[in-house]
Order: C-alpha cells, then structure tokens, then sequence
C-alpha cells in the first residue's frame, strides 16, 4: 500500500489490461469493492479501454492530499481539503446498474414514488437518520421545541449510543413516505449524506446543510435555484422553513426545478460516460501501463 494510504483500511488498487480488470485489496474493510467491481466490469463490457491502473478508496473520507507524481485516488466523495477524483456514490452506481431488477429504491423507483401533489404534502419539514452528525441530534432537538414546522427524529444509535436516551430513538420510515413532507432537511453523516440526489428526485423542497464534502455532480447545482441552502450549526433552519411556508409557490418551484436537474445529471448514460472519461484521460486518472 502506498505510504500516504498507510493509515486507511478500504483501498483497492485496480488494473485494467487489455480491457480485463484485476484487483488487489489493501486494507481490511475492503467490502464496498463489490460495488466497483460491478461498474467497472459492467464498463469493459462495453467499451475499450487503455490500459491504466488506479486506487479507488472504498472507504467513506476521501482521502489524498496530493496528486503529483503519483498513482491517484478515486473516492465517492470529496472534500475542500483533499484533492480525490470523486465518482458517483456506490448507491447511485448499484442503483443505476441495477435499476429494475431488484433494487427497492432504485433512482426512477423514487422518481416514481414522490408522495401527493405538493398542495396535498404535510406542511412541515422532515428527516430520518442514525446517528452520523453531531448536527443531526441537534436537529432532533429543535423538532422537539417546533413540532408543528420540523419532524426529525433518529433511527439508528453508533456514533453517540451515549445519548440515545437524551435524545431518544424513532421507528425506520420507508423512504418513499418521505415524501408525504413538503420540506426535506439534509444532514451530512459521516460525510456527505448519499440519500441527497434520491430526495432531489422527488417533489419535496430540499434544505441541505452547508458542507465542505461534495458528491460528484454537487457544482452543477445552485443554492437557491436547485436547493434552499441552511448553515452548518442550522442556526437559521427554523427561518428557512417559515420562509418555505410563507413563499409556497417559489418553493414549488424550487423543488421542480431541482428535480428536474438532478433527473438529468443522473441519467445511466453520463454516468457511463463519466467512467469512461476518468479512465481515459492520463492527466485526470492515473498511470498509463506501457
């Protein structure tokens, strides 16, 4: 394992020769690699690729922090301080390759799935989740004190079982009821939350909390075209929400146009298509075998 990996435990170290794929595992939590495996073997099935060998980090941190003269990185997510080449998420990559065979919330399931019509929706912003974020059981916490605005409660106790009975624990809620909500708050976990692009697909309104993470297609998006935009600490959430009830038809809008942009940058072919490109540019990707 390359010395700047030292300290993480999911990298796997690909090659691609002669359009076949082959692959080492570095690390012990390696068990995501499943999830690269099926795209890139779906990829060589159907193009010709140069040969290239390249890290893919399976791990959830995105990771390097340099990129000259080395073999690079490819991660799910990115971040302001590191320099990874960031791909589609594994969900969005198995949902796509496995879009209608299977997958319970595959991105057009969701998109087939989106609640009532927005002036049917329940009047109040909505989130689930385990416990991944600081921020996440602040949130529950001002649920608790504005009830009739925000519904937020946590599923699943790991990172602070500390104070699940503080803070306390809520039934799982399936994810097409989400949409019964007008408002969807987005909370990082550990680091960018994966269930963003799958509640931009539906007709709610998105709030999504500031972060230094990224997802791939995040710079396509604009705050306040795409997505209604909340700080870190969420200490104007409660603000964003009454401005979402007092502006009803602008946040309609909002959330149609959001929509209708995260439909388009998620369409199987430009996923394909991004593979391709990372896989074949020398400067992007990474070393070209001779």
């Amino acid at each position: 394992m390359p010395h700047r990996f030292a300290s993480r435990c999911g990298i796997i170290h690909y090659a691609i020769i002669n359009n076949q794929l082959y692959s080492r595992s570095l690390g012990k939590y390696t068990d995501f690699k499943m999830f690269s495996d099926e795209m890139l073997l779906s990829l060589t099935r159907k193009v010709r690729l140069s040969d290239v060998e390249f890290y893919i980090n399976v791990g959830d941190w995105p990771l390097e922090t340099r990129t000259a003269n080395t073999v690079p990185a490819l991660s799910w997510c990115g971040s302001v301080d590191t320099r990874d080449i960031v791909l589609h998420t594994y969900k969005v990559t198995h949902s796509t390759l496995e879009t209608m065979r299977g997958v319970t919330n595959d991105l057009l399931s969701v998109q087939g799935n989106t609640g009532p019509p927005w002036m049917n929706k329940t009047n109040q912003a909505f989130f689930r989740g385990r416990d991944s974020r600081e921020e996440r059981l602040q949130l529950v916490s001002q649920s608790k004190k504005i009830p009739e605005l925000l519904d937020a409660g946590i599923t699943g106790w790991f990172f602070f079982r500390e104070r699940e009975k503080l803070v306390g624990k809520v039934p799982l809620v399936g994810f097409f009821d989400f949409f019964k909500y007008k408002y969807q708050v987005n909370i990082d976990g550990t680091v960018a939350a994966y269930r963003f692009p799958y509640l931009m697909l539906g007709n709610s309104l998105v709030l999504k909390q500031d972060s230094h993470y990224y997802e791939y297609f995040y710079s396509h998006l604009e705050a306040g075209t795409h997505y209604v935009p909340i700080r870190r600490n969420l200490s104007d959430l409660l603000e964003k929400i009454k401005w979402a009830k007092e502006n009803d038809a602008e946040a309609q809008e909002i959330a149609r146009v959001g929509q209708t942009m995260v439909r388009e940058l998620l369409q199987p072919s430009r996923l394909y298509f991004y593979y391709y490109r990372v896989l074949q540019i020398p400067s992007i990707c990474g070393r070209k075998l001779l």
